[in-house]
């Protein structure tokens, strides 16, 4: 089964003084449902992305599944090849990626990754628990967790 993200939200808008704002709509959230990109990102993971993001080796993308355009899914960015990017899940055990679709069309890579948001676990509250949490909670995502 692909990686699933829920269908990011945009802001639409412009008009006077969208300048600054403009940029500011061009992030929005994506919800990772399935397991193609653990350990870097488990299901139930947030990430901020940034709509028409450069993308560059090692980026973690949000793209339109080459055969199910209706479906977004979440791949690292390996290279560039004829046609576009080679994307490959960082769990080794899931091949819905490039070695399954080949290369993915640049007009289907939507976003680029910035950060992830790792929801809690659990009820547990303890400070030490929280504490736990937060320190893991919130990462950028790096370039230098490639895909296998």
């Amino acid at each position: 089964m692909p990686e699933r993200v829920r269908e990011p939200e945009r802001e639409s808008g412009g008009g006077a003084g969208a300048g600054r704002a403009g940029a500011l709509r061009a992030f929005g959230l994506a919800e990772v449902y399935n397991p193609s990109m653990v350990p870097t990102l488990r299901p139930g993971d947030q990430l901020v992305v940034q709509y028409g993001a450069v993308v560059r080796p090692g980026d973690v993308v949000v793209l339109r599944h080459p055969f199910r355009q209706d479906l977004l899914i979440v791949k690292r960015a390996v290279e560039r090849r004829d046609g576009g990017w080679w994307v490959r899940g960082d769990n080794p055990y899931v091949e819905n990626d490039s070695r399954e679709f080949g290369a993915v069309p640049d007009e289907l890579v939507i976003a680029r990754a910035w950060l992830r948001v790792r929801p809690p676990r659990g009820l547990q509250r303890s400070p030490r628990a929280v504490l736990s949490w937060a320190a893991t909670a919130v990462r950028p995502l790096s370039r230098r967790l490639r895909a296998r």
